[in-house]
């Protein structure tokens, strides 16, 4: 989840999708050079994932509190989290010596968007805070919850449209899923193995939803 919405968000949601409305129409279709984030797994693998996770229930949802899970992080010299995963994902950006970018373009798979500032771009942890305090690590300590808010092992940050990433708030893939259908393969894969390798649990609703997504897959 990112910051919270801009008043000019809506102006600019507009003109990204039309931009990428545009680009199809032209005969476009190439998606737009973007960094992925490692560690997302083959459809084959994230089916054997998806059938070791455990289903049960969320709980202790009232209790949760952002700054239980402290990001972003220093990650190297002046740069945080935020400003790595930036950086990685975008094209062609520029950096000032305290490592804020200055200049690039950031392409959004979720609604097919691109940006040039990078004031329109919010860094998603794809299964949400909220979500992972839900299903497990509200049992965590202080430092795996720091740990996991700024994982870039796993493919748990991505940069994406703020208002997108604020729409999609702490929904898990039964409520929310990215508008860009062709991306919902890659979306589920990459929920799976954050889900996975950080142990926590699905709902049955949760479950069906990525079964169905894994189904869209090549």
């Amino acid at each position: 989840m990112g910051a919270r919405m801009h008043l000019s968000a809506r102006p600019r949601l507009v003109a990204g999708l039309l931009a990428g409305a545009i680009a199809a129409a032209i005969g476009l279709t190439t998606t737009p050079a973007q960094a992925a984030p490692t560690g997302i797994p083959a459809k084959s693998t994230a089916q054997t994932y998806l059938n070791a996770l455990t289903v049960k229930a969320e709980a202790n949802a009232s209790s949760y509190d952002r700054d239980l899970f402290p990001h972003w992080i220093t990650i190297s010299g002046a740069c945080n989290t935020r400003e790595t995963v930036l950086k990685r994902d975008g094209v062609n950006v520029v950096t000032s010596s305290a490592c804020a970018a200055t200049s690039g373009s950031w392409f959004s798979p979720y609604d097919g968007a691109t940006w040039t500032a990078a004031a329109d771009v919010d860094i998603d942890h794809v299964v949400p805070l909220a979500e992972a305090w839900r299903s497990g690590a509200s049992a965590w300590t202080t430092s795996k919850r720091q740990s996991f808010a700024n994982d870039l092992t796993r493919p748990q940050l991505i940069a994406v449209t703020d208002n997108v990433n604020q729409a999609k708030g702490d929904q898990d893939p039964s409520t929310w899923q990215p508008s860009v259908s062709s991306y919902r393969c890659t979306y589920a894969r990459m929920w799976i193995a954050v889900k996975h390798h950080w142990a926590l649990s699905v709902q049955s609703s949760e479950k069906s939803a990525l079964q169905s997504m894994l189904s869209t897959c090549a």
